[in-house]
């Protein structure tokens, strides 16, 4: 499943390529699976809209819709005369938020930005067309992704559960794993105490912070759970910046796969030596997942 690093890259990509452009189509597909808000309601929602911005909240992709319209891309005699080179910018939209589009990428969800005429790929369940001419397709064979729209004139807007990890401060951060008995890598899991956060990034963290995955949260010391709090961050931080982890189906909003998964230091590295201490890496199986340390570096 996509993690932080992976749904940030995606969020990203799709947000730089369809910003101010209008939704002029939506077409969705039969199955119903994916569909939190049925199909028709979501085509009739979305259709006319103009992409405002996307983001990121937790593992899901939010894209903010508005009802307005869109101020045309300066001319290349205006540009001239304020300094800049010619070529165009991308439209800015001019509208009020007015409606979200929520998607969970699931096990094998993808997003995709393509031009058009592209070859529409199998499992494509939603196809939307862009006043740009490109669309925007959200693909998932295993069918565990979700869809949502929300109308903000009758609902809330989305947002996560659990708290931030690449902002979360060090006071916050402990009180989340304060007199909790289950195992800290369990408690990197539950994503009502931290958003985003897998498997992955879960075993990746606890190895460079040093800390056994099946210690109690609880019994952690403060100076091991600030030190498991900036690794967490910086491994989720360079992450992003790599891509993210390609490991499975993930690709990014252009279909390119991510590079992180050539610097993990333990995820799937069961049986091989550590490249720390060359300690064999071991594999067991925790709160349900695979879960990978080393017995040496990890205490």
């Amino acid at each position: 499943m996509p993690e932080l690093p992976e749904v940030e890259t995606i969020a990203r990509g799709v947000h730089e390529r369809v910003r101010g452009d209008r939704i002029v189509e939506a077409w969705f597909g039969g199955h119903r699976e994916p569909f939190k808000t049925p199909p028709a309601r979501q085509a009739a929602g979305l259709e006319g809209r103009v992409f405002l911005g996307v983001h990121r909240a937790g593992k899901h992709i939010v894209c903010d819709l508005g009802d307005g319209e869109l101020e045309p891309s300066p001319s290349p005699a205006s540009q001239a005369s304020a300094g800049r080179p010619k070529g165009g910018e991308p439209a800015q939209p001019n509208a009020r938020l007015a409606a979200q589009w929520i998607v969970h990428l699931g096990m094998t969800g993808r997003l995709l930005v393509t031009v058009p005429g592209a070859p529409v790929a199998a499992h494509t369940h939603v196809r939307l067309l862009l006043a740009s001419g490109r669309e925007l397709r959200f693909v998932d064979p295993r069918r565990f992704g979700r869809l949502e729209f929300r109308d903000l004139r009758s609902s809330a807007g989305f947002s996560a559960t659990g708290a931030e990890p690449l902002t979360i401060g060090a006071e916050e951060f402990a009180s989340l794993f304060r007199g909790r008995r289950l195992p800290i890598k369990a408690a990197l899991l539950n994503q009502r105490l931290l958003t985003g956060v897998g498997n992955i990034y879960a075993d990746e963290s606890l190895f460079r912070a040093g800390v056994r995955p099946g210690r109690r949260a609880g019994r952690l010391t403060k100076r091991e759970l600030e030190r498991l709090r900036m690794e967490l961050r910086a491994v989720l931080e360079h992450a992003i910046r790599r891509g993210g982890s390609s490991v499975s189906d993930y690709v990014d909003a252009d279909g390119e796969r991510g590079f992180f998964q050539l610097e993990h230091c333990v995820y799937q590295r069961g049986g091989l030596p550590c490249l720390r201490c060359q300690t064999p890496i071991r594999r067991i199986l925790l709160a349900g997942r695979g879960t990978h340390y080393c017995p040496r570096c990890q205490r």
